[in-house]
């Protein structure tokens, strides 16, 4: 069993940045990839990318590539998304996710827990 506690987000202008975190309790004792996913209103789940245990390889989806960076932090079971010059259509609520069938990436599919969502919202 994994338990992810979220934190971070709130409202910033267009072009501003903001850091989520997402703290694993839990099974902590074998290596697994996270990641994090978007969804806005009436819109499926996106993935906005995913970070592999070793923290070595990372993923991102178009949308975000160049302006997110997610990190990880074992010592603390902790992963983090760093947003930079974020748009109104980042507005989301984000959620951040374990798969701890993978050490390499998380997907939709494969991610089986999550965390407790953040909203973000981006004003123009």
């Amino acid at each position: 069993q994994v338990h992810l506690v979220q934190s971070g987000g709130g409202l910033v202008q267009a072009g501003g940045s903001l850091r989520l975190s997402c703290a694993a309790s839990g099974r902590t004792d074998s290596g697994y990839a996270m990641g994090w996913f978007r969804q806005a209103p009436g819109k499926e789940r996106e993935f906005v990318g995913a970070i592999s245990w070793s923290g070595i390889t990372t993923s991102y989806g178009a949308s975000v590539k160049g302006r997110f960076t997610i990190s990880r932090d074992n010592t603390q079971s902790t992963v983090y998304l760093i947003m930079s010059k974020l748009k109104p259509e980042d507005t989301a609520v984000y959620y951040c996710a374990a798969a701890t069938s993978s050490r390499i990436t998380v997907s939709k599919a494969t991610a089986d827990y999550w965390g407790q969502g953040t909203q973000v919202t981006v004003s123009s």
